[in-house]
């Protein structure tokens, strides 16, 4: 069981930015693919964008594609997701998860681990 925990959320106004980063504790990091999902308010739980096993491949959501980047560093074994040009319904909490394997998913139930989630609201 990967142990994941989120940090970097917070408050910002529309058009800003925020920088999420995803620690994991594991020992072979590089054999995961890493991904980050987001569930606003009575909403069911949604993929955002996933990179592969040395972060060689990536993709996203059509709603963040030129807005987000996800990137990681398999020294830290940490992931990150640059948030930029941020909007009002990018609001909800968001979530790293991790695949066993080289290759990421859009489909959250592929991913065995998840953390706890941190929270992003973006105000008009």
């Amino acid at each position: 069981q990967v142990q994941l925990v989120e940090s970097g959320g917070g408050l910002v106004q529309a058009g800003g930015s925020l920088r999420l980063s995803c620690a994991a504790s594991v020992r072979n990091f590089g054999g995961y693919a890493m991904g980050w999902f987001r569930q606003a308010p009575e909403k069911g739980r949604e993929f955002v964008a996933a990179i592969n096993w040395n972060g060689e491949k990536s993709f996203y959501a059509h709603f963040v594609k030129g807005r987000f980047t996800i990137s990681r560093d398999n020294a830290k074994n940490t992931i990150y997701l640059q948030m930029n040009s941020l909007k009002p319904e990018d609001t909800a909490v968001y979530y790293c998860a991790s695949r066993l394997g080289t290759l990421g998913s859009y489909r959250v139930q592929e991913y065995e681990s998840s953390g706890q989630g941190t929270q992003v609201t973006v105000s008009s």
